[in-house]
């Protein structure tokens, strides 16, 4: 690509598709990837972070890749779902941990859930991470094997309450939220990384329950939703993240949701049912998604960018836009010295230890 075919591509708004790194530098190649008319976004991984000053480097690069900066978002959920855990990453409670709280003191519960989004959200983003894939919005049926700790709680009255706190944290550091996974995945035994999860409830049965804290809870408190890679042939023979019918009928007409809906990685087993990776995305963004993920196959992603022939529509790139943060973040001293993080922080170590015991 000469440079001016690459200026072209870098002043270009945010595309459908989100794409990852291989290591801890961004790679000429990988930068090219970056500036590809499709591309809106980067998601890291645990093999990107080797500490605090190379991720901030890395985040630094992708951001630069294109006169616009790219999403950069990451799995940072807490519990077993963290990313980067060292160099004074603070280690977060898994979600359950809220959830026993509450059972104590539902008060208290809430603002430990927005220390805790605060923590989360204020460390990614000094560092230049701009959105991370939470909360779990799973109710704790105690069936799923991929789920498990990762959810608040079985009562979905709850799940909202405390997503809603950790949300509120979220946005005291500028970071917005991220439900997932829609309609509900806990239910299902089946981990949709390695099997094709099937929920027969029906369709009122998992509205009246699972997707109670979308309704409530809609786009001014969660800026993004994930759907699963669940089927549900009650409903629609197609995995929610596929299905017209779960994406756009009932998402965003039935619950009037107006925020960003992101695929779940293309690559897992759970998407395999739509085909390859051109049938999985096109059908992802049929559905009414606005951005399609694939992970750890770059091949495909190539492969993808390639092949795909997409036009978003503009409130679909609005939505994107709005995504990326608006506040300015500290870097990692400033943030030190920062009297409510410290105190959050404080909170948030106390209640990790409270749930490892």
């Amino acid at each position: 690509m000469n440079s001016a075919h690459a200026q072209a591509h870098a002043i270009l708004p945010p595309g459908p598709v989100m794409v990852d790194v291989a290591g801890t530098e961004l790679t000429a190649a990988e930068a090219e990837r970056l500036r590809h008319p499709l591309v809106g976004g980067a998601i890291l991984f645990a093999r990107n972070f080797r500490s605090r000053e190379q991720l901030a480097s890395l985040t630094h690069a992708i951001h630069a890749a294109r006169s616009e900066p790219l999403l950069i978002a990451v799995d940072h959920e807490g519990g077993r779902v963290q990313r980067f855990r060292t160099d004074g990453f603070t280690v977060l409670p898994a979600m359950r941990t809220l959830g026993q709280r509450w059972e104590q003191d539902p008060l208290q519960a809430m603002q430990a859930a927005t220390d805790t989004g605060r923590v989360l959200a204020a460390e990614l983003r000094a560092c230049g991470v701009d959105l991370s894939f939470t909360p779990v919005l799973d109710l704790d049926f105690g069936a799923s094997r991929v789920i498990r700790d990762r959810a608040f709680h079985r009562d979905p009255r709850v799940v909202a309450m405390l997503a809603r706190a950790l949300a509120q944290g979220l946005a005291l550091a500028g970071m917005a939220a991220c439900g997932k996974h829609f309609p509900g995945h806990g239910h299902v035994e089946a981990d949709s990384h390695h099997e094709i999860p099937v929920d027969d409830r029906t369709l009122e049965q998992v509205l009246d329950e699972d997707a109670m804290p979308y309704r409530w809870l809609g786009d001014a408190v969660l800026g993004a939703v994930m759907p699963a890679h669940v089927i549900y042939p009650r409903v629609d023979k197609h995995p929610a993240g596929f299905s017209r019918k779960w994406v756009t009928a009932v998402l965003r007409k039935r619950l009037q949701y107006g925020g960003v809906v992101f695929s779940d990685d293309l690559t897992m087993e759970g998407a395999a049912v739509a085909g390859d990776i051109h049938d999985r995305a096109l059908a992802a963004l049929r559905a009414g998604c606005d951005m399609v993920l694939v992970c750890n196959r770059p091949d495909l992603a190539d492969t993808l960018l390639e092949r795909l022939a997409w036009q978003p529509e503009a409130a679909s790139v609005a939505r994107i836009r709005a995504l990326k943060p608006r506040l300015a973040s500290p870097d990692w001293a400033g943030l030190q010295s920062d009297p409510g993080y410290q105190k959050a922080r404080k909170t948030v170590r106390a209640l990790a230890r409270a749930g490892a015991a």
